[in-house]
């Protein structure tokens, strides 16, 4: 049985857990996100979500740089949608986790830790791996 796990972003994390065990990551551009999943048919997808934060944290002093951060969380909303109508196309069960419900991110050593994982991975695939860790068994 294969969940699927995706980071949605401009570098967009997918995670492959078959059975539970972890056996792919891959990043892909957005435009890859549909043929990912229909290229699968995964038995679940669990996604990041950014739409289930009711703000976004930042730091940002200056307007344009906030502006620019508002731009990039609505592309990342876009992208959440685009999971959810292609997963429902394909009747897929598929839902969303925020990113504070992910939890925070975590380096390669303690992704090998949790997951196993021995080979490469990047902050968007580990991302992904993790958003979809609890339901790596569910049906």
């Amino acid at each position: 049985m294969l969940i699927l796990g995706i980071d949605p972003g401009t570098h967009t994390g997918i995670a492959s857990y078959i059975n539970g065990k972890l056996m792919n990551l891959a990043t892909v551009a957005p435009i890859d996100i549909a043929e990912c999943i229909e290229a699968t048919r995964p038995a679940r997808v669990v996604f990041e979500d950014s739409r289930l934060e009711s703000y976004t944290w930042t730091s940002i002093k200056s307007r344009p740089a906030a502006l620019k951060m508002a731009r990039n969380v609505g592309e990342v909303d876009a992208w959440c949608k685009l999971i959810v109508a292609i997963c429902a196309k394909l009747d897929i069960p598929a839902h969303g986790i925020s990113p504070k419900g992910k939890g925070a991110k975590v380096d390669a050593a303690r992704f090998a830790e949790i997951t196993g994982w021995s080979g490469a991975s990047n902050e968007h695939t580990r991302d992904a791996a993790m958003v979809a860790y609890p339901y790596r068994n569910a049906k």
